[in-house]
């Protein structure tokens, strides 16, 4: 059992699940006092989702308890659940963005006056309900749908709220977030502590939950691995309970001098409506990070090369022919391949199969017909390459985990034999055991000859994986780093405190 607080807000006992015969969680042990933060970790797969459902209402245990407030539960449904007093913030927010605030927020439960909605208590209690949390300024009759991400966060906070929440379950609060907006995120979660709520925290992010969290569980294959104050472990620690390793280990070795080849990628001069003055060079066997914070042009760069918006001043360069990318197609047939940080809006069509996903660009390169029974025989071979996990290629991708879709599209370029590789946070969202796979194979593709370029808000990820460095800044490169540099050297090329220089 884990070391738990006399009188417990959240007292989970032996909870345990199946689906299908296959068991998900198995006896897990887990309790969150008032006012604690207490986060939960582990691999995609892990169980996390599952028990944050069971505690919610989404699913019933197979076994165990649940005990809220010294009071013995049973969630028929999410809405018992809500009655107890359990809210439940998900990764991708269920929000009305044509409605304001205020309707947003009382949605199915309005205040009636003489059998009308009442908008003037409703518009009042939201008020009252956002000065709670020091939302002072974010408008209750404001429509959602002109509200930031962090803003629109906020909202889903205080619908928790309005439903007299002493739990809150946050899923993965940060991954919608800009780099920027997290600290209001860290704000609002110490006001609820101040009000004596507690606080599920799930995140693949370990430093957010060493900045937030007095207490770690973490899952392993359904288990409880082991619970443990924040302050008596280390980030270490806990991936080892994890995936079974040290997270030493994470980054595979860079490049030798042996291995960086030839010029694949030359621009100059490259500018368009949001970049200006770009001037790169990539070579066969190297991975070049990209660095800068949210807005700085990093991801306007991919884009740019891959003719999502091209470069409409300057010249671009590729295995040294002139090469004017207008366009996705050309792109493509130029060789080069684009992971977008948007896996979902654009990585990915979340109703077609495996399969489909990652035939996509061969589809859109080679005639439709032509070598058609090829292509699928070469794809499958490269899913199975890269190690998805599924009930087979014809399942829904979906219904993967977030490190087996990025798997998924990864294989879909690898069939087209590119020569240029452009990742837009290529593991934003994957566990660390999914990441240390796509880090080892980003770090194949550039042994095998493609020049990779990455993006990476992760500024360990980025400093482990990068031979050498650029650094964004309003639409421009501030400069460029070599291997071995520090995070601070890339926050300070990043907000403008050293000169632009390259290095």
């Amino acid at each position: 059992m884990p070391d738990g607080h006399p009188g417990a807000l959240l007292a989970l006992r032996g909870i345990s699940k199946s689906f299908l015969g296959v068991g998900v969680l198995h006896e897990v042990d887990l309790d969150v006092a008032a006012g604690e933060v207490h986060a939960v970790v582990g691999e995609n797969g892990a169980g996390k989702s599952t028990l944050m459902k069971i505690v919610s209402g989404g699913y019933a245990p197979d076994a165990g308890t649940i005990t809220l407030a010294g009071q013995p539960q049973v969630f028929g449904s999410p809405r018992d659940a809500q009655r107890a007093g359990v809210g439940i913030i998900h990764q991708e927010f269920n929000l009305l963005p044509e409605r304001t605030v205020a309707e947003n927020v009382y949605l199915g439960h309005e205040p009636v006056r003489r059998g009308l909605v009442d908008r003037r208590q409703m518009l009042a209690s939201t008020r009252r309900l956002l000065d709670s949390i020091g939302e002072t300024a974010l408008p209750a009759d404001a429509p959602v749908g002109r509200l930031s991400v962090a803003q629109q966060q906020v909202v889903e906070i205080v619908k928790t709220l309005a439903l007299d929440a002493r739990l809150i379950i946050m899923d993965e609060p940060t991954a919608a977030l800009a780099d920027h907006e997290v600290a209001l995120l860290y704000r609002l979660v110490r006001r609820l502590q101040e009000q004596g709520i507690g606080i599920l925290y799930v995140s693949h992010r370990l430093t957010e939950v060493f900045d937030l969290s007095s207490r770690i569980t973490v899952l392993k294959d359904g288990r409880r691995v082991t619970t443990v104050p924040t302050a008596d472990t280390t980030a270490d620690e806990l991936v080892r309970h994890m995936v079974g390793r040290e997270l030493s280990h994470y980054y595979p070795p860079r490049a030798t001098p042996q291995d960086i080849g030839e010029v694949r990628l030359t621009v100059r001069a490259g500018a368009n409506r949001k970049l200006r003055d770009i001037d790169l060079t990539l070579r066969a066997g190297e991975v070049l990070g990209v660095g800068g914070l949210q807005g700085s042009g990093r991801s306007a760069l991919a884009r740019a090369l891959f003719g999502v918006a091209p470069f409409t001043a300057g010249e671009v360069v590729v295995d040294g022919t002139p090469t004017r990318l207008r366009s996705p197609r050309t792109a493509m047939r130029a060789g080069v391949a684009y992971v977008s940080e948007d896996r979902k809006g654009e990585g990915i069509v979340a109703r077609q199969s495996v399969l489909d996903n990652a035939l996509l660009a061969s589809r859109a390169v080679f005639a439709l017909r032509s070598g058609r029974t090829a292509r699928t025989v070469r794809v499958r071979e490269l899913l199975a390459a890269v190690e998805v996990r599924s009930a087979g290629d014809q399942q829904e991708i979906r219904y993967l985990s977030g490190g087996n879709q990025q798997k998924v599209v990864l294989a879909r370029w690898l069939a087209v034999n590119p020569r240029i590789l452009l990742f837009d946070e290529p593991t934003r969202g994957i566990d660390v055991g999914a990441k240390s796979a796509i880090h080892d194979l980003v770090r194949r593709l550039a042994r095998d000859g493609a020049a990779v370029l990455m993006i990476s808000s992760d500024l360990p990820e980025l400093l482990g994986m990068s031979d050498r460095m650029i650094v964004m800044r309003d639409g421009r490169i501030a400069g460029e780093l070599p291997a071995g540099a520090t995070e601070e050297d890339v926050v300070a090329l990043a907000v403008g405190t050293v000169r632009e220089t390259a290095a």
